[in-house]
């Protein structure tokens, strides 16, 4: 889209460009200028008070209606104080020994005010906020037309206000940096669009309302457009890319008598699908996509099994050490001893003792592994491949581009690709950014997955919180297991889990207090006399690998009874005999993450039971992802409620880029059906010749992703 990779550096000078950078990533001229205004304020309207969040970094339009110097209590010092209003609120700013600003403070100015809305006995309050007065000779003398001008408000931070950015935004469009159209005239003019270089002015430097509305259309147009040109275009590149043939014989048919169960219509149809790509010559680049439990791993295992029988080898990516092992030992179970040996299936991970990663890195560089299951060790520099054929990401979405990527340039020739992800992805969602990627769902559950009854519970209500103990008391009573889940290790650091988490404590904590943390909760579940006599184990992130598979081991085996843990346990863990997942604080979790958590359970021959234990507000959005989850259980159902709920998040940002996200405007859910139609006229404009064009637009895009690291 926009094509000058200049450094702002050189137009803005060193101190402007170096906050861009450290504080919103930001390094050249276009990235600037794809840092889009949040919203518009006017300098003869107020900004309403009453809807200011918390904690946030806000701009606001305010009036000074009072000040108030005074010394502070019990401490050397001033406090000048001033009260803005909106008409019908009040925000107060808060300066500490700065008495001097009284002489531009005062009743009656006017201005933007920027800082981190807190709250002091009741009040809204700004701490040494930022602010930019109006000029009052210019309100007497262009009263109307000054007031109706539109200002464009920034995402900012407390060191780099709007006003801030705003003017260095208009010293970069006053330099006329270039743009890259990438609609036809025609079509612009048949959509009634503005052009590119138009649009960016006007949604920068609006003189009237309607200017940023129909810029902000048209540049949403220009973002669909060019996110569906590049899905177009890695398609076809892909398309021209050769790859190994591989086709299947005695070792899938071997596999396939031995399976003590039947394959599901879907595993059937997506192993065609498979094996149709691994023979084409084409690299493959499919996702898979299936329910928690619907046997995604052997249908992977069968695409191995088609790639070992001609000597190629497979690698499997997978985010956390534990799926990691997990996923080690259940492949090795399924192909059982013999099978195993003949492919070498080794497990790298980066906690392993050095003999057996210097061992396991020998056996795949020299062809005697043909299936290595990893972590992120295996995207390590010395890790080599003999010959690399199929390159396997489980949980897709935890992995940005460059890692992936980064394992596939392992190949010595383009390998075959195969992502999977136990969320289901959206239909919406599908077309937006997978739209380069063939897709097979599996819909259907293997039979014998039994039914899992989930319901909420009020952490207020003391008798529920026993219930929910006692409960578990019974179910290991009568032989099963059951999971504790926490949002973090301990009261003072969080798990990296994908988790809103904010600061945490226990269990019987009083509703808007820390969430629960693993270890605070396990010695408070040791000392619960209806939980004596059972077994308890410990489980999170910051263990050790080696103290990570004992803890596994023992929960997998029945030593340990109860398993309290981080989201470590989300996806892949499989113990059949665990029928209980109980959520602490579920409110700070995805809705998506929760369908991950209590796939845990109903695993084998007992009915699961998840309690999702929280004290968040019945009208909250937290809320409406608890109650959703009670009532549903699909998946897929589900998925579209999440992205409906919450957007898209950063899903967007960690599948194309591996960063921030690359659009700016556009919105999955708000924007579906733009992004739909958008898609045919895509392959019109492709059609046409544009090729060129886009390939150059592409690649300064991608030389802009290297210019931010």
């Amino acid at each position: 889209m926009l094509t000058d990779l200049t450094l702002l550096a050189g137009v803005l000078g060193d101190k402007t460009a170096k906050a861009l950078d450290k504080q919103f990533g930001i390094k050249t001229v276009a990235e600037l200028l794809l840092h889009f205004p949040r919203r518009y304020s006017k300098r003869g309207e107020l900004t309403d008070f009453s809807s200011l969040p918390i904690g946030e970094v806000v701009t606001v339009v305010g009036q000074v209606q009072s000040t108030n110097q005074r010394s502070m209590k019990g401490r050397k010092g001033s406090i000048f104080e001033v009260v803005l209003g909106d008409g019908n609120g009040q925000l107060t700013l808060a300066f500490f020994n700065q008495a001097w600003r009284q002489a531009e403070l005062h009743a009656g100015v006017q201005g933007l005010f920027s800082g981190k809305i807190g709250a002091f006995s009741g009040r809204l309050q700004l701490t040494h906020p930022d602010y930019e007065l109006f000029d009052a000779e210019i309100i007497d003398q262009q009263a109307k037309a000054w007031a109706e001008l539109p200002i464009p408000i920034y995402p900012a931070t407390g060191t780099l206000s709007s006003w801030r950015i705003q003017k260095a935004v208009e010293k970069v469009l006053d330099a006329r940096h270039q743009a890259q159209e990438v609609i036809p005239a025609e079509l612009l003019e048949k959509q009634k669009l503005m052009p590119l270089l138009t649009a960016i002015e006007m949604i920068h430097r609006p003189k009237k309302d309607s200017d940023w509305e129909q810029a902000t259309n048209s540049l949403k147009f220009h973002e669909a457009m060019l996110l569906q040109l590049g899905l177009l275009e890695r398609r076809k590149k892909a398309e021209l890319e050769e790859a190994a043939v591989y086709k299947s014989g005695a070792l899938l048919s071997r596999f396939d008598e031995g399976l003590p169960f039947d394959l599901t219509p879907g595993q059937i149809d997506a192993g065609t699908q498979i094996a149709a790509d691994l023979a084409r010559g084409h690299p493959m680049n499919r996702m898979l996509q299936g329910e928690v439990g619907s046997g995604k791993t052997v249908v992977a295992l069968r695409a191995v099994l088609a790639v070992a029988e001609s000597g190629g080898q497979s690698a499997l990516l997978a985010p956390t050490e534990v799926l990691a092992s997990q996923h080690f030992r259940s492949i090795v179970q399924a192909l059982g001893p013999a099978v195993t040996k003949e492919l070498g299936v080794r497990l790298l991970t980066g906690q392993q003792p050095l003999a057996m990663r210097k061992k396991t890195l020998l056996d795949m560089a020299s062809g005697n592994c043909r299936l290595v299951i990893g972590t992120h060790a295996l995207l390590s520099e010395n890790v080599s491949f003999f010959d690399l054929g199929l390159v396997i990401i489980d949980e897709q979405h935890r992995f940005g581009v460059g890692q992936r990527e980064a394992l596939k340039s392992k190949a010595k020739n383009s390998p075959h690709s195969l992502v999977m992800t136990a969320t289901p992805i959206p239909r919406t969602l599908a077309v937006t950014v997978f739209g380069d990627l063939d897709v097979s769902s599996l819909r259907e559950l293997p039979k014998g997955r039994q039914p899992i009854v989930t319901h909420i519970v009020d952490i207020s209500r003391k008798d529920l919180v026993a219930r929910v103990w006692e409960r578990v008391s019974e179910e290991v009573s009568a032989g099963r297991q059951a999971f504790v889940v926490c949002p973090k290790i301990d009261p003072q650091q969080t798990e990296d889990t994908g988790a809103m988490v904010p600061e945490s404590e226990d269990l019987e904590s009083e509703p808007g207090l820390e969430p629960a943390s693993v270890t605070s909760v396990f010695a408070s579940l040791e000392n619960n006399k209806m939980l004596a006599g059972i077994r308890i184990g410990l489980l999170h992130g910051r263990m050790s690998s080696k103290e990570k598979d004992e803890v596994m081991d023992q929960f997998e085996s029945g030593q340990l009874q109860v398993l309290v843990a981080t989201t470590v346990i989300e996806v892949g863990v499989n113990v059949p005999n665990a029928s209980t997942m109980v959520v602490l604080d579920a409110d700070h979790f995805g809705l998506s993450q929760l369908h991950q958590l209590r796939g845990r359970v109903g695993r084998g021959e007992h009915a699961g039971l998840c309690l999702l234990v929280s004290g968040v507000d019945r009208e909250t959005l937290a809320f409406q992802r608890l109650d959703a989850l009670s009532r549903i259980s699909d998946g897929f159902e589900l998925s579209e409620i999440d992205l409906d709920v919450r957007g898209e998040g950063d899903v967007l940002g960690d599948t194309q880029s591996g960063g921030r996200s690359s659009l700016q405007l556009l919105r999955v859910v708000r924007d579906a059906k733009l992004i739909q139609e958008v898609r045919p006229l895509a392959v019109e404009v492709e059609k046409a010749g544009m090729s060129e064009q886009l390939t150059l637009v592409l690649e300064i895009q991608d030389a802009g992703q290297l210019a931010r690291g």
